[in-house]
């Protein structure tokens, strides 16, 4: 199999009903203070992951945390997923800085997360 390849999974975003309830646990846990922290995301830089707050359940109302796979070309890497019978969920789009997020699930409806910086 060839195409573009991860660069691992670096970035994990968990869904909270409440950024301000979340934050200081998270904080507490990782032992750091947030590194990005707005009224729609609070994100942490801990140990070389980024550890996010995503209100409102993130991709397809997440339940659970979605790892994110971090990659160089994000629509290849959508492409080669489809093709492989991935579902597209979360089209690639800018989250700011030149940041492009997608997510696809797998056919047993697990969310996969991608990211690809600029």
């Amino acid at each position: 199999m060839t195409g573009p390849t991860t660069q691992g999974i670096k970035t994990v975003l968990h869904p909270v009903s409440d950024l301000a309830k979340a934050k200081p646990v998270y904080a507490a846990l990782l032992g750091v203070s947030p590194t990005d922290d707005s009224s729609y995301y609070v994100g942490f830089n801990a140990a070389g992951q980024h550890i996010g707050l995503v209100p409102g359940g993130g991709p397809q109302r997440a339940t659970s945390p979605v790892a994110y796979w971090h990659v160089a070309d994000v629509e290849a890497k959508l492409a080669a997923l489809s093709a492989a019978g991935a579902t597209v969920t979360e089209p690639a789009h800018d989250v700011g800085g030149g940041r492009l997020v997608a997510s696809v699930t797998d056919p047993d409806g697990n969310v996969l997360g991608l990211i690809q910086d600029r």
